[in-house]
């Protein structure tokens, strides 16, 4: 993921939840992120779940199933990546 990526993405959300989240608690959690986080369903919703308690926004368990299949369907590559933070923007 590129820095300007990552920043984009950082400052979008931010605005978008009128929250701040610093880049030092996303690294924070990133690094308990593994390989086979995603390959585990019950760590992929757990991650999901660490994600809207950080930026302290709910979210409905119809779209963490949604993420979860998505993930499933697609892995998590960049392009993946990008689509499901366009989908939770939305929501």
């Amino acid at each position: 993921m590129s820095k300007d990526f990552s920043k984009d993405a950082l400052n979008a959300i931010n605005k978008k939840t009128g929250k701040n989240i610093t880049p030092g608690a996303v690294k924070k959690l990133a690094s308990t992120v593994k390989p086979g986080t995603m390959q585990s369903e019950a760590q992929l919703r757990q991650l999901i779940k660490q994600v809207s308690a950080m930026a302290k926004v709910p979210v409905t368990e119809a779209t963490v199933q949604e993420i979860v299949n998505a993930v499933k369907k697609g892995g998590a590559n960049m392009g993946t990546m990008e689509s499901l933070m366009k989908m939770m923007m939305k929501k």
